[in-house]
C-alpha cells in the first residue's frame, strides 16, 4: 500500500527541516511539499528533503489539493509543517487502511507541552473528536486517493477547510479515529495566548457549523488577531 504524504507550507523554515526529516524515517512512497509562496528558506529545505515540491497560490486547502493532484499513492496523508508521527502511529494507519471498510480517518491529537492548560486542551480536543466527530487538520487526515478524488478534495475555502473536509469524508462512508497520536507544536497557543487561541478556535468552529460564510469568519479572524 503506497502512501503519499503531503505537507502544505508557507514560511516554515524554523520547523520544516525537523518535520521532513522525521517523515523520511516513516519511509512513505513519496513526500510532497506544497508551498504557497514562501519568502524564507522553506523551498530550499523542501527541495532537499522531499521527493517533490509543488508551488502555487497560498491557502491551505488549495495547497493540499495541488499536492494531492501530483500524488501517486493509494493513501493520501496530510500533515502540517509542525506535525510529527511516531512510526507506531504510521504503521497503525497502514494496518487499518488495509481493511477496505475504511475510507479514511484521523489520529488523536497530542499538543507537545508540559503546561497543564495545554494538556487539558489536548484532552478536550480528543473528546470532541471521538464523541462529536469533529477533527482538525493538525490531527493528520488520511484518505484513500480514489475517495479524495471523488470528493473533489478540500473545498477551496479560506478557513475551516479541515472541519468541512472531515464532515464530508464521514458522509462518504466509515472513517476511523485512531487512538494513536499526531503530535503538533504548541507554538500558536504560546504565541497568541492559550485562553485567547482556544476561545477563538471554538467560536470559529461553532460559527462555521452554524453556516457562517468562511470569508466572513476569515475577516473576523484577522481582525481580532
Amino acid at each position: 500500500m503506497k502512501v503519499s504524504i503531503i505537507v502544505p507550507t508557507l514560511n516554515e523554515e524554523l520547523v520544516l527541516k525537523k518535520t521532513l526529516t522525521q517523515i523520511q524515517q516513516l519511509s512513505p512512497h513519496e513526500l510532497i511539499v506544497s508551498d504557497g509562496g514562501s519568502t524564507d528558506n522553506t523551498n530550499p529545505i523542501a527541495q532537499k528533503l522531499s521527493h517533490r515540491v509543488v508551488t502555487g497560490s497560498s491557502g491551505r486547502a488549495m495547497q493540499m489539493n495541488a499536492g494531492a493532484n501530483q500524488a501517486t499513492g493509494d493513501i493520501l496523508l496530510f500533515l502540517h509543517a509542525d506535525n510529527r508521527l511516531e512510526p507506531e502511529s504510521y504503521q497503525k494507519m497502514l494496518e487499518c487502511m488495509k481493511n477496505p471498510k475504511w475510507n479514511g480517518g484521523a489520529f488523536s491529537l497530542c499538543i507537545e507541552s508540559d503546561k497543564w492548560s495545554i494538556n487539558l486542551i489536548t484532552l478536550l480536543a480528543n473528546i470532541r473528536s471521538r464523541y462529536f466527530g469533529l477533527a482538525y487538520g493538525d490531527q493528520g487526515f488520511f484518505v484513500r486517493a480514489e475517495v479524495f478524488k471523488n470528493m473533489n478534495g478540500f473545498s477551496p475555502i479560506p478557513i475551516c477547510e479541515d472541519l468541512d473536509f472531515y464532515r464530508r469524508l464521514k458522509k462518504k462512508g466509515p472513517v476511523i479515529l485512531l487512538k494513536e497520536k499526531a503530535h503538533t507544536s504548541p507554538r500558536r497557543w504560546i504565541k497568541e495566548g492559550i485562553a485567547f487561541t482556544t476561545a477563538r478556535n471554538i467560536l470559529i468552529a461553532i460559527l462555521f457549523g452554524l453556516g457562517f460564510p468562511p470569508r466572513t469568519l476569515t475577516k473576523w479572524y484577522l481582525a481580532i488577531r
